[in-house]
């Protein structure tokens, strides 16, 4: 009888396996390099990928999965490009502590500076900010550890700068008094508003399109199981963690010079935050669905007009004062009021008021700060954003900020929910934007 116990040594491969391991291989092989291409999709590959996996495990070799965490094995290889990683923290100082004669550190900013290898090509660095849900590691790679935004700028010769905001992820504070924590997202409010709003009680119109999310988008579907768990902890205290990204966020552009700054959902308050505070050392804001939405929030149930909706941002795009021109001395002065029809497809606005008071026209503030720094917008088709972002545009118009506004649908990409940039065409939507910062440089 045959041994074939565990410490006895594998039996000789016979031509046809060598065979298998020389020319099905590259098959697989090939689908890692695709992956890498500029639409992030391998549907065209799958017929040969299929018959791969077949001959493979017909003639005895083992086929590797290695998407989603199954990367961590390490015969699986990486994603990423190939950058050199250098970490810092910016901002913050010293407060007395709880403890008599003792202090702590607080207002920090955790930032990843990541280095191509073949060298810094491109004129502007990037700046990517997350809104913490989840943390800085939302560019990195997507949850089925494909190939992120980080790694796509890298690899077209950018510097990056990864940060993680205050209060959330490595930028932890030790005054958790002055930054009280509350839970990033539930199960139910990622797949109805993120990942599967096609699925939810109540979608938006627009969610039936909605197709490039990897997996199934629900809880059970190892994507979005790994999504979720990417989600760490937020500060409920909106006005320090304003405050304190304000001063670390101009800290680090003091640092690192003229740059592009990324963000995404609510961290676009950051980004506006620090237009406000420096506006000179920001070549362009890159929004990606900001939910900077003007004085409102938008949650819950959207399925009928005014439902769905709170009263947010006092200072239009911000919970904290920004520059107006005329200054405002309360956010009253702004004078909110309603605008437009709201319907499921497209909600109505709050601008600030135009009517004549006590015989007098109304004041229009501007933001003349904001206003320095070019504000791209880019918003997907199947996405809550689709329904509101038009009030964002209008806001930029009624303050005086220069804008461009990108519907992703009038270039072609459709399908695409909140968080487009970790979807299975994020590298179609990647060029789009590098297409865009080209431009500017130019």
């Amino acid at each position: 009888m045959e041994d074939r116990s565990p410490i006895s040594p594998a039996p000789p491969r016979t031509p046809l396996q060598k065979f298998a391991a020389a020319k099905v291989f590259p098959w697989l092989s090939f689908r890692h390099k695709h992956r890498k291409g500029d639409t992030g999709t391998n549907a065209d590959m799958q017929p040969f990928l299929k018959v791969a996996g077949f001959l493979a495990l017909s003639l005895g070799v083992a086929a590797i999965d290695c998407a989603g965490v199954n990367a961590l094995s390490p015969k699986c290889g990486s994603s990423e490009s190939a950058y050199t990683r250098d970490f810092f923290y910016v901002g913050g100082d010293y407060v007395p502590s709880s403890v008599p004669g003792q202090s702590i550190f607080t207002g920090q900013m955790y930032v990843e500076k990541l280095t191509p290898v073949t060298g810094v090509s491109q004129t502007y660095p990037l700046v990517f900010v997350s809104a913490g849900v989840p943390s800085g590691t939302v560019w990195l790679n997507t949850p089925d550890n494909r190939k992120g935004w980080a790694s796509y700028f890298v690899e077209a010769g950018y510097q990056v700068y990864v940060v993680d905001i205050t209060g959330n992820g490595r930028s932890g504070q030790n005054d958790v008094a002055a930054f009280p924590q509350r839970f990033g997202s539930t199960d139910n409010i990622t797949q109805d508003g993120f990942t599967a709003p096609e699925l939810a009680a109540h979608p938006f119109p627009q969610a039936s399109g909605h197709d490039k999310w990897p997996g199934s988008g629900v809880r059970g579907d190892p994507v979005f199981d790994a999504f979720q768990a990417s989600i760490v902890p937020l500060t409920s205290n909106s006005t320090n963690q304003e405050l304190t990204m304000r001063a670390a966020g101009c800290a680090l552009l003091s640092v690192i010079g003229e740059s592009v700054t990324f963000c995404h959902s609510g961290s676009c308050q950051y980004t506006v935050i620090m237009a406000d505070e420096c506006p000179d050392h920001i070549r362009a804001s890159v929004n990606l669905e900001p939910t900077c939405l003007p004085f409102q929030s938008m949650l819950g149930d959207p399925a009928g007009p005014g439902k769905g909706r709170l009263p947010s941002r006092p200072y239009g795009f911000t919970n904290t004062p920004l520059t107006y021109e005329p200054p405002v001395a309360s956010a009253a002065e702004l004078q909110p009021v309603e605008v437009g029809v709201d319907t499921p497809e497209l909600r109505s606005c709050f601008l600030q008021s135009t009517a004549a008071a006590n015989g007098t026209a109304a004041v229009r503030h501007t933001l003349p700060q904001v206003a320095k720094v070019p504000f791209n917008m880019y918003t997907a088709s199947a996405s809550p954003h689709i329904t509101y972002d038009h009030c964002v545009a209008l806001y930029l118009n009624q303050t005086g900020v220069p804008y461009e506004w990108t519907k992703l649908s009038d270039v072609g990409i459709v399908g695409n929910g909140h968080f487009f940039f970790l979807e299975t065409n994020n590298l179609e939507i990647a060029a789009v934007v590098e297409a865009d910062l080209q431009k500017l440089s130019a």
